[in-house]
């Protein structure tokens, strides 16, 4: 079982004062060994602590006064102590099983660990969860959770799923809401598998069985080039129409049963279906921005200076995790922090062209004509490091990015999403200094996009109400994304 290692000690903090330093291990807290991070910061939350640290191979307690609750100025190097609940199921449209081989070791790593979605919004299956979980999450109030439920019929989610638990798990989830956690569903649907008929009955069960979900999702199936599962392949315009039209039927009806619209469906269905995207408030909140679930809206509102009555995470660029609630919680995973210093350099009226995915640009080409930005070009990198349907600025990778790059010409400024990086270096390992020309990094939010193209403030920004038709394309840009 690897022990917590700090690799921040705050400045003042009792920590410092009690002289401990970057590269401590925490053996103990009050003679208790924590599982992860979340009972650590339960233990440390205490006044007069006891900690036994190791130090150069050497153990030692360290005496720590400090008031109850008082945070401890320590953050330490790993959310989860003792191994990562590792996730059993064996789904045929997991994306991990499409990664191709070479790339960092954490990306393989597949977690079905409810620690790890209370934490940093993983979602989890539930296969694995159990009474003593239960127990845990219910009497420390680990809330919010995610859960992917993918299909409400038993029999469909457990070959979805290929794990026969798949067919029961959902009774945890029926104990969470009963004992008032708050819960987000996801949907992954997945062309001939769980969409039409089979969507309107999850649909209906969750309507019957969950309703008090928080809030639910339908993302479509991602599909790489390296997919081995024949039966798996990406939606159609039509599909994907259909897969909105859908939602929006039963957010009525959810509307009309429990007063909240409940579903919704990811953005990227829209630009696939060439529908405009629904009206801000319809998304309740973006309680789901980080999956996807209206982005491009809130995106919008930013880069044009409207305020959002809501927004999870608190911006519209925010890629933290519920690590936020937990003191000394790591960032981890996608999560981490994307890249240090990222504001531009150079935010001007000079030309500038926008790197982004094939998505983003879908959004951001209305966004940049309304602002009149005549010096602005935006370059749609096609992703075929992972090819398939993958559009997403979010994969694109320093090996596709060098290869557009190279063909552009050097006498401009380009500006690439912070979304594109974590911890400074791309998917395939590559970082900045590996591009052939210099990139500047700008958040992911339009307010950033904005002052990074040296647009100003929007004017009349007060008096617009409607929003711009983005995600509206051509019929033959629709062929096109199909094909």
């Amino acid at each position: 079982m690897p022990l917590p290692q700090v690799v921040a000690v705050a400045t003042p903090s009792p920590a410092a004062a009690a002289g401990l330093l970057v590269g401590d291990e925490i053996h103990t807290v009050n003679g208790q060994v924590p599982r992860d991070v979340i009972e650590y910061r339960l233990l440390v939350d205490e006044a007069n602590l006891e900690l036994e640290i190791g130090r150069g191979g050497l153990s030692f307690n360290v005496a720590i006064d400090k008031q109850a609750g008082e945070p401890l100025g320590v953050e330490v190097s790993s959310p989860v102590f003792d191994r990562v609940r590792t996730c059993d199921n064996h789904c045929e449209f997991c994306f991990i099983y499409q990664l191709p081989k070479g790339m960092r070791k954490s990306l393989y790593i597949k977690d079905d660990d409810y620690r790890l979605s209370f934490l940093y919004g993983n979602f989890t299956t539930l296969t694995r969860f159990t009474e003593l979980d239960l127990e845990r999450v219910v009497s420390e109030r680990l809330s919010p959770l995610n859960v992917s439920i993918h299909a409400t019929d038993a029999e469909l989610r457990a070959r979805m799923l290929r794990n026969r638990r798949g067919a029961i798990s959902l009774r945890w989830l029926r104990q969470l809401l009963d004992h008032g956690i708050e819960v987000h569903g996801q949907i992954v649907v997945c062309p001939g598998l769980n969409d039409g008929l089979a969507l309107e009955e999850t649909f209906a069960g969750v309507l019957e069985r969950f309703s008090e979900l928080a809030s639910l999702c339908a993302v479509p199936l991602g599909v790489s080039r390296f997919s081995t599962e024949s039966a798996m392949r990406p939606h159609t315009a039509d599909e994907a129409r259909a897969v909105c039209e859908a939602v929006e039927r039963w957010q009525e009806r959810f509307l009309a049963a429990t007063g909240r619209r409940l579903v919704h469906a990811a953005d990227e269905y829209y630009l696939l279906a060439g529908m405009a995207f629904p009206a801000p408030e319809s998304y309740e909140g973006f309680v789901q921005h980080e999956n996807g679930i209206g982005m491009a809206r809130a995106f919008e509102a930013s880069f044009l200076g409207q305020p959002l009555e809501r927004l999870a995470g608190g911006a519209t660029g925010s890629h933290g995790g519920f690590f936020r609630s937990v003191d000394g919680a790591p960032a981890y995973g996608y999560r981490a922090e994307r890249f240090a210093g990222s504001s531009t350099k150079g935010a001007g009226r000079s030309e500038v062209t926008i790197l982004t995915g094939v998505y983003g640009a879908r959004v951001l080409r209305p966004l940049v004509d309304s602002a009149g930005a005549a010096h602005v070009a935006i370059e749609a990198v096609p992703n075929d490091f992972f090819g398939g349907n993958v559009g997403v600025a979010g994969l694109l990778t320093g090996t596709d990015l060098s290869r557009h790059l190279a063909g552009l010409p050097e006498n401009r400024r380009y500006l690439l999403p912070d979304v594109c990086l974590s911890e400074g270096r791309f998917l395939d390992g590559m970082t900045l200094s590996d591009l052939p020309r210099p990139v500047e990094i700008v958040e992911t939010d339009g307010a950033a996009l904005r002052a990074a193209l040296g647009l100003g403030v929007p004017e009349g920004r007060a008096r617009r109400r409607r929003p711009i038709a983005i995600g509206l394309r051509s019929e033959p840009a629709r062929a096109e994304a199909v094909r």
